[in-house]
């Protein structure tokens, strides 16, 4: 936790609470799972309580960190957000009210933008539709000295809080997509990361729509803002086949909808083309290129090499909130 981050689409980390469960096949290889026994191991004290070994791990039990909560009041100079890089503020374990001071402070702190992304979408529909919960975070706000939010109904959503889902596949789209688009907020964004399948937007259940605005629910206004792709890295990373990226660009190309492809992973195309049966370090993705069956090869060359290019270029687009 702290000011700076290596993680490409946010520049500063902040953990309120560190730990969690396994809720779907996108926790498989957490690499927070998998950091929290070596931050143990060098005593940290933060992660020193072990999680239920079914779903979580060796320091990684929900643990809150009240002294935590206040720290984005002491960055002076504005700055991306990722909130809880190593949990999820909707776990189940988190009081509502803990919740409620750690919007407090971001609607204290309204020099950041916020970057807050969950499994657990329908908690955080749940609470943030709430009256009882931005009263909540107006007691907070009062607690540290700072007046009420006004009255909900009154109220816009915060815009400097994202709220995103993470979405491994076309399965999980269709459950978190649809609760983010009811979720009240400013901006609505997807981590696709790490990308299991082939997620087709437009037909997310209930649906989205092309429009001007990007990609629209069906039933109105809301919309999604920003869409981060990447592929799974680490000792068992599965790969990411280039389809199911490049669809993802051209769908976001198509709608207007700010692109930003995070990584490869450990897996990455190597440029040739392969026919036949491939095992170990390559392997054929995606259908057939020409008339005599070749398909594209992709190479476990590690997260460094495989690099951040889709088809030669860098897509870094960010939401227009986010200028500054």
């Amino acid at each position: 936790m702290g000011d700076k981050s290596k993680i490409e689409w946010t520049e500063a980390t902040w953990n309120p609470t560190t730990g969690c469960d396994r809720v779907s096949p996108g926790c498989d290889n957490c690499y927070a799972l998998n950091l929290a026994p070596r931050l143990k191991a060098m005593g940290s004290p933060r992660y020193q309580r072990d999680g239920d070994p079914r779903t979580s791990g060796p320091g990684f039990a929900l643990t809150l960190h009240s002294d935590a909560i206040g720290l984005p009041m002491r960055w002076s100079r504005p700055r991306r957000v990722f909130v809880n890089s190593m949990s999820d503020l909707f776990h189940d374990e988190v009081p509502d009210r803990f919740i409620a001071d750690v919007f407090s402070v971001m609607t204290i702190a309204d020099q950041h933008t916020y970057q807050v992304l969950t499994k657990r979408h329908g908690r955080m529909r749940a609470l943030l539709n709430s009256v009882r919960f931005w009263r909540d975070v107006s007691r907070a706000r009062n607690v540290r000295g700072y007046p009420s939010l006004p009255p909900t109904g009154q109220m816009e959503p915060p815009p400097n809080v994202w709220l995103g889902v993470s979405v491994e596949d076309q399965r999980w789209a269709d459950i978190r997509i649809p609760a983010l688009l009811e979720t009240t907020a400013a901006v609505r964004w997807l981590s696709m990361e790490p990308l299991l399948g082939p997620v087709d937007l437009v037909n997310v259940a209930p649906g989205l729509r092309y429009s001007n605005a990007g990609f629209t629910a069906l039933s109105g206004d809301p919309r999604i803002d920003w869409v981060v792709v990447g592929g799974e890295s680490g000792r068992a990373a599965r790969p990411m086949e280039p389809d199911w990226a490049r669809s993802l660009r051209d769908q976001c190309t198509s709608a207007g909808v700010p692109f930003f492809f995070k990584q490869w992973g450990e897996w990455a195309p190597n440029g040739y083309r392969g026919i036949g049966n491939f095992q170990g370090r390559e392997r054929l993705v995606g259908p057939a290129l020409d008339g005599f069956g070749h398909r594209e090869v992709i190479e476990r060359v590690g997260k460094n090499r495989a690099g951040r290019e889709l088809d030669g270029l860098m897509w870094d687009e960010y939401p227009a909130a986010a200028s500054r």
